[in-house]
């Protein structure tokens, strides 16, 4: 049952075997011999694709909550509560991941010391189900309705230029600058779309959002705050993990009178995982770590 689920949630009997560290062949044998039992064919197979046949569909859904049920079981058996273990599979952004949990993880480990974790740290958007990753960090409002989202944190941005680009370039007085000559924008892009972000501004009232003149854009987050820092344009990053260089006077905020509102950090997990143990200490833990970062929710 859960192999077949796994090639479901994966669509590939190549990537379902990956992820249960199985051969191919193995878990191809174990699928055969479900359909077997229950006379129905519950997968389609094609040189291209696997596709889940409507008796599939239907026994998936069902099964889904008996595996989650056995797997609450095992914890309860094999595990006291008190001293969670296992491996934990969690994908977090750049620069959240860089700047604030892995700096804090020694605190996590003294705490959990039978807690595994493989994090996955970039930028790109994951599939839960296909990836087999418990759940994901992500900035910004949850595209996927199926998901269950829970808000832990929430991110304040600023927008800012090396001195070197401000020597250059002069220090632009309104955001309608980044669009026309002299000034450059970095833009930002989203490794799902394609599309850079706008940068967005509010006053009172008013709202803005500015494409900028831009010769670079790049969909890594440090890459992001590298180009800042070499003067290649302005950029609009968050506020945290720009600090210390504000601070030093490697990058230097503007437009004073114009402000970013906070974007929100989701903790988003699929709604058939069962949260286990060790799910749950590590979520409360990281709204703790954001929390004392100054980036807990409100």
């Amino acid at each position: 049952m859960r192999a077949f689920a796994r090639v479901v949630e994966t669509g590939s009997f190549t990537k379902a075997a990956d992820s249960m560290d199985l051969p191919k062949a193995s878990l191809t044998r174990l699928v055969q011999a479900l359909e077997a039992r229950l006379r129905v064919q519950l997968l389609t197979r094609t040189t291209r694709k696997v596709t889940v046949t409507q008796d599939g569909a239907v026994y998936y859904e069902r099964t889904m909550a008996l595996l989650n049920e056995l797997e609450a079981i095992d914890q309860g058996m094999l595990h006291d509560h008190s001293k969670p273990r296992g491996r934990l599979r969690v994908d977090v952004t750049t620069l959240t991941g860089s700047r604030v949990l892995i700096p804090a993880l020694g605190d996590f480990h003294a705490r959990y010391p039978d807690i595994e974790i493989a994090l996955g740290v970039s930028d790109r958007s994951i599939d839960l189900l296909v990836d087999n990753v418990d759940f994901v960090l992500r900035v910004g409002p949850v595209q996927d309705a199926g998901l269950v989202a829970r808000k832990v944190g929430q991110i304040r941005f600023v927008t800012c230029a090396a001195p070197s680009y401000l020597a250059a370039h002069g220090t632009p007085q309104a955001p309608q600058e980044l669009d026309v000559e002299p000034h450059r924008a970095v833009g930002y892009f989203s490794s799902r779309t394609g599309r850079p972000f706008p940068f967005v501004f509010h006053r009172g009232g008013e709202r803005v959002e500015i494409q900028g003149r831009r010769r670079l854009d790049v969909n890594d987050s440090n890459a992001y705050v590298a180009a800042g820092l070499a003067g290649l344009g302005v950029v609009q990053l968050a506020q945290y993990a720009v600090q210390e260089q504000v601070e030093r006077g490697e990058l230097v905020p503007l437009f004073p009178d114009w402000h970013h509102n906070a974007v929100p950090v989701f903790l988003v997990y699929s709604p058939n995982r069962y949260v286990s143990a060790r799910m749950r200490v590590f979520i409360d833990w990281i709204v703790e770590t954001l929390a004392k970062k100054g980036l807990g929710p409100t």
